[in-house]
């Protein structure tokens, strides 16, 4: 039993040293476009009720949800998705706000994905929310956000995949399908399953015409000319207007410099009831999933009591580590550099050293050698961390031994010379070395 505690259940990982420093500075990096652009970070709970991600509100599935009870007996899920809890805060926050809210947030979601053998059931997601705005230029934005976030990564090699719900929702108005068989041939479709389309197209009674388009939906991808050609196959005005929507998305995106990197797919079709609008996906190589998906969601905060349009995007952050990581795109993170070792006698000048290097945001691990270690135990363990400088400090600390840790040299000098050799000024490095200790003359402590 104490060997299984030391693992993680299925669909979740330990993330830890470099691997963990490479992910929070990718964070960092996709934080701050947001908050160039205008938007503000939003934290909401781990859990929340069931009812925040019901079936009526589109998201996922129940057999997808972790699901617990409250000491009342509620149903509790670990959340799924971000965007309904963004949605609940806006109703309940922003009720009476009418401009435009630019909100960020970055958290864990929790898909049970047991039969999806590879994939994680924990997934950090970090992404944006723009509430309040129906226009073409707030579709724009957000790919034009997704676009700049991902470059600031170093990932330069990808594509934006633009759909529209509305084209497929026009053609089933038209062609007078039932819900029911709307979900089923949206699925087939979005799985580029052929023959299934074909099959359940020959059980519905429709115009000949309109059975050819959804047919061709799974071939209807490509730049903006493929996607013109589509109006010809169609008189629905639902249907026209997605079209038009799409246009005006890609003459908006042409003017932001960044139109060559978005392509378009009207076989796209979210499992996300919710939206209502454009919808996108971001796929680069070496990973097979996507990174990104997002899209417009005009017809969700009315269910938590405020009638506005919105639309957004996730980032899943763990497949774009591991894109970074397969096409040998590097992170830069701060390492900790150096380590002071000290006897216990030369404790305050080690301690007023740390404090020296820390001042002038040097990162570095400070440490007493115990008795039965020696100088070469630590040296080793500097070699294991990656930590490239030791200073060992003897005596009272006036001494001080340099170990170069990756090429094993090792000098020997001054306090006073130590410091001057580590960037501070001359006079700062002689006060210091004289004046070491942390108190004065009278038992002072000194400032």
């Amino acid at each position: 039993m104490s060997r299984q505690l030391l693992h993680t259940p299925e669909g979740v990982r330990d993330i830890y040293a470099e691997e963990c420093a490479r992910k929070m500075a990718v964070q960092d990096k996709l934080q701050n476009v947001f908050h160039l652009y205008g938007y503000q970070n939003i934290e909401t709970p781990a859990f929340e009720f069931f009812d925040i991600f019901k079936k009526e509100r589109g998201s996922a599935s129940t057999r997808e949800m972790y699901k617990f009870f409250d000491r009342e007996n509620n149903t509790l899920v670990l959340r799924p998705d971000m965007t309904p809890p963004i949605a609940r805060c806006v109703a309940k926050y922003f009720m009476d706000e009418p401009g435009p809210l630019r909100l960020c947030y970055l958290g864990q979601t929790f898909f049970h994905t047991v039969s999806y053998q590879g994939r994680l059931n924990e997934t950090t997601q970090t992404g944006v929310e723009l509430i309040g705005d129906d226009t073409s230029d707030g579709d724009a934005e957000m790919i034009a956000l997704v676009i700049d976030a991902l470059r600031s990564t170093g990932l330069q090699e990808f594509q934006v995949e633009l759909g529209q719900v509305e084209f497929y929702r026009g053609l089933a108005e038209e062609a007078g399908m039932d819900e029911d068989t709307q979900e089923q041939l949206r699925e087939l479709i979005e799985n580029k399953n052929f023959f299934g389309v074909e099959e359940l197209l020959t059980e519905q009674t429709m115009p000949e015409n309109l059975k050819q388009v959804f047919l061709k939906l799974p071939e209807l991808f490509g730049d903006i000319e493929q996607i013109r050609l589509a109006r010809t196959m169609t008189e629905s005005p639902r249907a026209l207007r997605a079209i038009d929507r799409l246009e005006q998305v890609q003459e908006i995106l042409d003017k932001y410099g960044l139109g060559d990197y978005v392509s378009y797919d009207l076989g796209m079709l979210s499992k996300y009831s919710y939206y209502t609008g454009i919808i996108f996906k971001t796929y680069t190589y070496g990973t097979g999933e996507y990174l990104v998906t997002g899209g417009r969601y005009d017809k969700l905060l009315v269910q938590f009591g405020k009638d506005t349009p919105a639309v957004g995007f996730a980032i899943v952050v763990d497949r774009l580590m591991q894109a970074l990581s397969r096409q040998k795109i590097e992170t830069e993170v701060k390492r900790v550099e150096k380590m002071v070792l000290y006897e216990r006698s030369a404790r305050e000048a080690a301690i007023g050293l740390a404090r020296h290097f820390r001042g002038n945001g040097q990162a570095l691990q400070l440490i007493r050698r115990p008795s039965d270690k020696s100088v070469t135990d630590y040296v080793s363990y500097a070699r294991r961390q990656r930590i490239s400088r030791l200073f060992y400090l003897t005596g009272d600390g006036k001494q001080v031994a340099e170990y170069q840790v990756r090429d094993g040299r090792m000098e020997t000098c001054s306090l006073s010379v130590m410091l001057s050799a580590a960037g501070f000024p001359a006079d700062d490095a002689k006060d210091f070395s004289d004046n070491h200790s942390m108190t004065d003359e009278n038992g002072k402590r000194r400032m």
